[in-house]
């Protein structure tokens, strides 16, 4: 999932009353004067953080059902017994 701008800029300041055209941090409309003084290096830099922190999320997931599969399988269940069971 991708980490966007203003979900970024809602993550530093939940009251900021921000716009942005396209994705492109040079067209950000700041409808409350950006009171807290974000600058454009301080949203990047925490967009690439949530974007790991959201990347490492799913990686984990996609480890955890593969684990849970193995184990099923090393239980004795064949691939349709553990998609049936599971969905995997």
């Amino acid at each position: 999932m991708k980490i966007y701008l203003c979900n970024t800029i809602l993550s530093i300041n939940p009251n900021a009353q921000v716009s942005v055209l396209g994705e492109d941090i040079n067209t950000l409309v700041w409808h409350d004067g950006n009171p807290t003084n974000i600058t454009n290096e301080q949203i990047l830099a925490k967009q690439i953080e949530l974007q790991t922190q959201e990347d490492n999320r799913i990686a984990n997931s996609i480890a955890k059902k593969a684990s849970a599969k193995a184990k099923l399988a090393a239980l004795g269940l064949d691939e349709e017994e553990i998609k049936a069971i599971t969905g995997l």
